[in-house]
């Protein structure tokens, strides 16, 4: 029975060969991060403005290249006002398939009220009989980290369940929303604290800060952030004290400090903190994107022996903590949470091994896990260490716009050297520059970032021309295609009162490139199909299998190619 099961389980993982296209090619897989296709070709898209030759040529072919929706419902979030981002865009890269995403998991739970009926809620509501709930998260409506409402949302039932006192911890964000939106989203949470102070919840602002500089560090870049963050939060100590939320952003903007990298501050009654954490409180982080809430999860729940990453004085006991979701399915972070994950199974990587097909992986810090654990469907570590090989370049810890190059020649020289080596069936590179830079607002230092990746690209895919190969280049999500906020009536780039242009730092929601070609096409005439017009990442998955002389799973979204 069990040789036989093994070999069914075998057969049901077995990748049928592609009719036309031959297996046995070196197959890269390029992300370029950010990238976007822009409907404004002006002088704030960076795309536009870079000289990249290498791209340029890739467009010079129209039957080999296409667009693709890398944002809203084509990724599996609420609606496509919604931005990609590089998370859910790595998903849909490597399952094949468009996943319910986590701002739409958190509204189903909220919306049916199954998110305060589970273990995880359950676990927080035992704080509520006599200690307080605090709620750690960014205070934002940009939908990548959270939502305003679904904070609300959340308040409001924690209010109905029994909870008699609330605080709030929150991040000001500027980063996917405007810079000085602060002022307005900590305004409309004052009125909605005030309006539960009045039906009995005591409800207040604890602490916060701009969330690149507290708390809301990724990938251990910088754990000072997580420090200030849990010195604020979690002590009550900051250099900055005031006695409400909405004079703290309001001062400390007008010292001169943008929303994403305010200073932290804690509210105080007197000399009082208002929101210490104590033993037996109850603590929910309430962003839905896990890559910048490991970090302080693990703060809150390692043991010291396991936490030698800064001294955090005090660890309340007996803390009641979750996570809105789980942020990291193998390192099981946080243990309780509020809403389960997508488990996304069956991903193209593990489909490879299980064909015994050899995969290497490598970007930079910054999107080492996006190449990796995202791609793999939210999954640590390897499928088959023997098969696969993943390099991370360690990132830049210094604002990136002062050094826009980035790891792009590291990156590229590990890509050439893995080409060459012809060990590798997919070869998955990620070059972070255009969305890292694309963030720090700034034009000149995203149109070099945008240029040192293009003659990156080039000298890979002529790497990969060299050994025969064939090559499938994309992106993940647009940023640096547009730097400048725009009317949305015209278009037109908002300015401020000097006549300043205002630097756009978020996603875009354009859609992305898809080119295929290289040597190891042959004489083969192989085309975009004209029939896949709503096509998004998820339908990558499938063409890269192709490109590699298989057929994709049944499950899979469509392939992009045909092939004669």
């Amino acid at each position: 029975g069990a040789v036989k099961d093994d070999m069914a389980e075998g057969n049901a993982w077995r990748l049928k060969k592609h009719k036309v296209l031959p297996t046995g090619k070196t197959v890269v897989v390029c992300v370029l991060d950010g990238f976007g296709e822009n409907k404004y070709k002006d002088e704030y898209n960076a795309v536009h403005v870079a000289r990249t030759p290498h791209v340029d040529r890739l467009l010079a072919e129209p039957s080999r290249h296409r667009f693709v929706q890398a944002h809203g419902k084509a990724v599996g979030l609420p609606t496509d006002d919604d931005m990609g981002n590089s998370e859910v865009g790595h998903n849909a890269l490597g399952s094949g398939k468009v996943i319910a995403q986590g701002a739409s998991l958190v509204d189903a739970g909220l919306a049916s009220g199954s998110i305060f009926e589970g273990d995880g809620f359950r676990h927080v509501q035992a704080c509520f009989a006599s200690g307080t709930l605090h709620l750690v998260g960014l205070l934002s409506s940009g939908g990548v980290h959270s939502r305003y409402d679904q904070l609300l949302a959340l308040m409001k039932g924690a209010a109905a369940r029994g909870c008699k006192r609330l605080r709030l911890h929150v991040l000001t964000d500027g980063r996917d929303v405007a810079d000085g939106s602060s002022l307005e989203y900590v305004a409309a949470l004052e009125r909605d604290l005030a309006d539960l102070r009045a039906a009995g919840c005591d409800a207040r602002v604890a602490s916060g800060g701009g969330r690149m500089h507290v708390t809301m560090d990724r990938y251990e870049a910088d754990w000072a952030i997580v420090e200030r963050g849990w010195r604020a939060h979690v002590l009550g100590e900051a250099p900055h004290k005031f006695p409400t939320a909405l004079e703290a952003v309001t001062s400390l903007r007008q010292a001169g400090a943008n929303d994403q990298f305010l200073p932290p501050f804690v509210i105080v009654d007197g000399d009082t903190p208002v929101g210490k954490m104590a033993d037996g409180d109850g603590v929910v982080l309430f962003n839905f994107r896990s890559d910048r809430m490991v970090e302080i999860s693990k703060a809150f729940e390692y043991a010291d022996a396991d936490f030698p990453f800064f001294d955090r004085v005090r660890v309340p006991k007996d803390l009641r903590f979750a996570g809105i979701m789980q942020y990291d399915g193998d390192l099981h972070l946080p243990t309780h949470y509020l809403v389960p994950p997508p488990l996304i199974t069956r991903t193209s990587g593990e489909y490879m091994v299980r064909n015994g097909l050899r995969i290497f992986a490598c970007s930079e810090t910054q999107k080492f896990g996006h190449v990796t654990f995202f791609w793999n469907g939210n999954r640590s570590g390897y499928f088959d260490e023997a098969l696969e090989t993943y390099v991370e370049i360690p990132s830049d810890t210094c604002p990136f716009n002062e050094k826009p190059d980035m790891k792009a020649r590291e990156i590229t020289e590990a890509g050439i050297a893995a080409v060459r080596s012809q060990q590798y069936d997919l070869i998955r590179i990620n070059y972070a520059n255009p969305d890292m830079v694309g963030h720090t607002g700034d034009l000149a230092a995203s149109v070099r970032a945008c240029e040192v990746v293009d003659a990156c690209l080039g000298e890979l895919l002529e790497a990969v021309d060299a050994v025969g190969g064939v090559f499938l280049v994309t992106s993940d999500h647009g940023n640096a295609d547009d730097m400048a906020q725009r009317s949305k009536k015209t278009g037109q780039p908002l300015t401020d009162g000097e006549g300043k242009v205002l630097a756009l730092t978020s996603h875009t929601l354009s859609p992305v490139l898809v080119a295929v070609g290289g040597k190891g096409l042959g004489d083969k005439q192989v085309t975009m199909r004209t029939d896949l017009p709503n096509a998004g990442l998820a339908n990558i998955t499938a063409t890269f299998f192709n490109l590699m002389g298989y057929e994709a799973p049944e499950d899979y979204e469509p392939t992009l190619i045909q092939a004669e």
